[in-house]
């Protein structure tokens, strides 16, 4: 005889399901969003717009998850990295999950509403485009570029929300971010390439095929271009330009890491990209440290 699941454990799966458990995807999403709004405000940033939004990002990226869960209710469960997944095995139903849903996002709005009209303006688009990435992977082969737009919403929202507007500096920042994203989400998605051609999923690994290496090069090339423009722009000293060359090591790294195309080589790829990001923004919060400093 089934017994019905605690409150304990029904909290257990949401959290999940929310992939509090894993917080890269937390991480990949917080680190391009601190470079902004610590550029935004010469590394002094405001106090209630930096704890907005380091809250922001955990609960987006929670909605983020959930959703993506709940649209790949269906192909979950035949992959082998998700099939343990709360919704894939069953653990939570999909009405459970459109409500966590929906909660999340209700609480993000609620955090966006403590600062400027600007930023409540871009955060409608920001959560739009959240809702429709989970579903891309079936209509294009590049729904990494789209979870690139989405995940470098943040920075137009941190310029925003610190200084009432949106500059160059942003925008570079942002095509730098949708860049890094595409590279490292086609890293993780060559961990699934052949379940994905199995199931008629799509993604940039499928769609660069044997060239998938050589483009993701490529695309960290144009990543470092945006970065250094951007520095040169701010402009940046010498600390933010150590920083990038560290980050320019890492994506020397992840390219011998992902050269064999081996799921599990991928997939450290993949994860080495947190301290890529770390790097950057360490090198622009010492660069401004640096001017302050007597």
């Amino acid at each position: 005889m089934s017994t019905r699941p605690t409150l304990k454990e029904r909290l257990r799966q949401y959290a999940l399901l929310m992939r509090l458990d894993r917080p890269i995807g937390i991480l990949l999403l917080l680190w391009p969003t601190m470079w902004a709004l610590m550029i935004a405000a010469e590394g002094k940033p405001d106090l209630r717009v930096l704890v907005v939004f380091t809250l922001g990002v955990i609960v987006m990226r929670s909605a983020g998850c959930v959703v993506n869960d709940y649209a790949d209710r269906n192909i979950d469960p035949h992959v082998r990295r998700t099939r343990h997944r709360p919704l894939a095995a069953g653990r939570v139903t999909p009405g459970e999950a459109i409500g966590l849903f929906v909660f999340l996002c209700l609480v993000a709005f609620g955090l966006v509403l403590l600062l400027n009209w600007q930023t409540i303006l871009l955060s409608f688009a920001a959560v739009a485009l959240a809702a429709l990435y989970p579903f891309a992977k079936r209509y294009t082969y590049l729904p990494q570029v789209l979870l690139g737009i989405t995940f470098s919403m943040a920075i137009p929202m941190a310029f925003a929300a610190q200084t009432g507007e949106v500059s160059r500096i942003a925008w570079l920042l942002f095509i730098a971010n949708v860049l890094w994203t595409v590279a490292y989400d086609t890293m993780y998605a060559m961990v699934d390439r052949e379940d994905d051609l199995k199931i008629g999923v799509k993604s940039t690994a499928i769609l660069f095929g044997d060239v998938d290496v050589i483009i993701i090069g490529v695309i960290q090339s144009m990543v470092f271009l945006a970065l250094f423009l951007a520095g040169a722009l701010v402009p940046m000293g010498a600390f933010y330009y150590m920083g990038v060359t560290v980050a320019i090591g890492l994506a020397l790294y992840q390219q011998e890491l992902i050269k064999d195309r081996l799921p599990e080589r991928c997939f450290q790829a993949f994860l080495n990209n947190n301290w890529f990001g770390l790097v950057i923004l360490a090198g622009i919060v010492l660069d401004f440290w640096s001017r302050s400093a007597p």
